[in-house]
């Protein structure tokens, strides 16, 4: 057991003595390493002290080189407008049409550029070669400038309107490759003018100039017979009185064709210009807009000079107009205020017409010296019935006329004529704005300032009452005939509480006319009082009057009474016919008032026919008329 033991001690005190050696082995080692360190420092520091002034040397070279390599470079980026001057001469000296428009172009485009490059360097040296390069561009814009005007005039030709109008067809527009080509030449133009402004010499916007001047002037050309026949058809004779009819004049075709070629050119322009459209555009038609302006200033001298007969055209070209400025501002998002401007005089005439009606309406009435002696009514009656169908055709813009003075406003010339002022009107009434009882207000003060101006004028001229009252009924059936044969009219004051105006009219004429028959169908009451129990009215419901016992009650002084009024009333009636078919009436003013007539008369002398007709014992010489003849009489009327 002893001598396990120390066989096992012995065998890990060899090991013991195998580690301690390996490490003496490695001090040794690391003593050799530390001496070759030692060694190898001493010999960089040699090196870094020989090569360090070489290293720094190179250094500096190679940032010369590059240096050198940059100025190379750039004197070759300088060079190179230079070099391209001869090649790109040769290109513009020849022309678009010799070279072709897409090598001209791109020549350009590089001239452009290489201008472009040299104004940058701001080298001195560049003034010359700047100077030679700009002279060139602008040779070749100049050209581009007469071929952009020749291809603009190939499209240019005065065109017929209205045989694109007649015929619905749409007005021509330029093709896409021209299209294509304007707007590119139009570019390289602009460009080219942008460096002539900054030299201030010439500018970028040549082209749309020549584009509005020469495409202004086909516009301006093609509708200028439009209008003159705008003003020709305004015209009339000093001594034609008749009121203005809708589309007699040429304004509606000129409308037609201004929003037809101005779409047409709006499109074109949109292609050619593209971010610049609607400027370009806008200059285009302001030479056709200018004589479209002259044109509504002098038909508005033509209007305000025949304000009772042409004031309807004014209606008609703001009916016309204003919508139209809207519809191409919403397509082209220009025009509208030009087209407001050269509205304003017609819409100041327009709003001022409102009141002259009335008052010019009332004068004339006034001014009446004589009636007609049968009471039929005067030629103002039907002209003033006339002139309100026609103002009820232009209910849209009277009613935005009306809205802009205010209600009852129009009865103050003053007012209305303030108010004109105003640069805009909008036509577009909507259902919440828009209020019918404005119109029908107006058209039936127009009917009471004649109405009433005549009825005061007849009590003057008709010393009786009855030729008054026919001559107003007159007078108030033709307006009223008027309101029912127009279903424009009918709407405004043909309807309930409106039409109640007119009926007030007739009413009180109605109680002028009847007076004179009123008179004569007193004769046919009676105040005789009879003694006795004869039957007055019959003996019970359903039985007939006995005449005879009637008049055997009565005495001889209340038979002469009876006999007296059977032939007050026969005279009276007599001549009451006699005149009323002598008088002048409107058919269904003779309708109206038989029936008023025959209401009043027949049911009397019925009744005083039945209690006292045995006065004269059937021979007629004081019962002139039998039941049956008074009935055949009052039918006659």
């Amino acid at each position: 057991m002893v001598a396990t033991r120390n066989a096992a001690f012995a065998e890990e005190s060899a090991e013991v003595e195998v580690l301690l050696a390996s490490l003496a082995k490695t001090k040794d080692l690391s003593k050799k390493i530390a001496a070759s360190l030692s060694r190898l420092d001493a010999s960089g520091k040699i090196v870094k002290d020989a090569i360090g002034p070489i290293y720094g040397n190179t250094e500096q070279l190679q940032v010369t080189s590059r240096n050198i390599d940059r100025v190379n470079e750039a004197i070759e980026k300088l060079r190179q407008p230079l070099d391209a001057r001869g090649r790109e001469e040769n290109i513009i000296r020849q022309g678009p049409k010799g070279a072709g428009l897409p090598q001209y172009l791109g020549a350009l485009k590089r001239v452009d550029k290489a201008l472009t490059d040299l104004n940058s360097s701001g080298l001195r040296s560049n003034q010359q070669a700047i100077s030679e390069f700009h002279n060139l561009l602008l040779t070749g814009v100049n050209q581009l400038n007469d071929l952009y005007r020749q291809m603009l005039q190939e499209d240019a030709s005065t065109v017929e309107p209205l045989h694109f109008i007649t015929k619905q067809i749409p007005f021509p527009t330029m093709s896409q490759d021209k299209v294509q080509t304007l707007s590119q030449v139009a570019m390289a133009i602009a460009s080219g003018g942008a460096h002539s402004a900054r030299l201030g010499q010439r500018d970028e916007d040549v082209a749309a100039r020549m584009y509005a001047e020469v495409r202004g002037d086909y516009l301006n050309s093609s509708l200028q017979n439009l209008s003159t026949a705008s003003i020709s058809t305004s015209k009339r004779r000093a001594n034609d009185t008749a009121i203005y009819r809708e589309g007699s004049s040429g304004i509606g075709a000129y409308a037609n064709a201004i929003e037809g070629m101005f779409l047409a050119e709006a499109e074109n322009t949109s292609r050619i210009f593209r971010n610049d459209a609607g400027r370009v555009f806008s200059m285009t038609c302001s030479k056709a807009l200018s004589t479209f302006a002259r044109t509504l200033s002098e038909m508005n001298t033509f209007i305000k000079s025949r304000i009772l007969t042409d004031c309807f055209l004014a209606y008609e070209i703001l009916d016309l107009i204003t919508p139209l400025s809207y519809r191409l501002e919403s397509r082209t998002g220009q025009l509208r205020s030009q087209f407001a401007d050269a509205l304003r005089p017609l819409r100041e005439t327009s709003r001022s017409s409102l009141s002259d009606l009335i008052t010019q309406t009332r004068r004339q009435a006034e001014s009446t010296s004589t009636l007609p002696p049968d009471g039929k009514t005067i030629p103002l009656v039907p002209e003033t019935a006339k002139r309100l169908q026609t103002l009820a055709l232009f209910d849209r813009p009277l009613l935005a006329l009306l809205s802009s003075i205010g209600e009852g406003n129009w009865k103050n010339p003053t007012t209305g004529t303030g108010l004109a002022s105003q640069s805009s009107l909008n036509l577009e009434l909507t259902p919440s704005t828009e209020n019918p009882n404005l119109l029908s207000h107006y058209l039936l003060d127009i009917v009471d300032a004649l109405l009433t101006t005549l009825n005061t004028r007849s009590q003057s001229l008709h010393p009786k009452k009855p030729m008054q009252g026919i001559f107003q009924l007159n007078s108030a059936a033709v307006l009223a005939r008027s309101v029912q044969s127009s279903p424009d009219l009918v709407r405004y004051i043909g309807i309930t509480p409106h039409n109640e105006r007119l009926d007030k009219f007739r009413k009180r004429a109605t109680e002028l006319y009847m007076t004179a028959w009123r008179e004569a169908s007193m004769h046919l009451f009676d105040t005789i009082h009879t003694s006795g129990s004869r039957p007055m009215s019959g003996q019970g419901p359903g039985q007939a009057i006995d005449s005879t016992s009637i008049i055997k009650s009565l005495n001889s002084k209340d038979k002469d009474k009876i006999k007296e009024k059977f032939k007050i009333f026969n005279t009276s009636f007599d001549e009451l016919v006699v005149r009323h078919k002598s008088l002048h009436m409107e058919n269904e003013v003779r309708t109206y008032i038989s029936r008023e007539i025959t209401a009043l008369i027949e049911p009397l002398y019925a009744r005083f026919w039945d209690r006292y007709h045995e006065v004269d014992k059937g021979k007629g010489k004081v019962v002139k008329y039998s039941k049956g003849d008074l009935s055949g009489m009052l039918a006659s009327l």
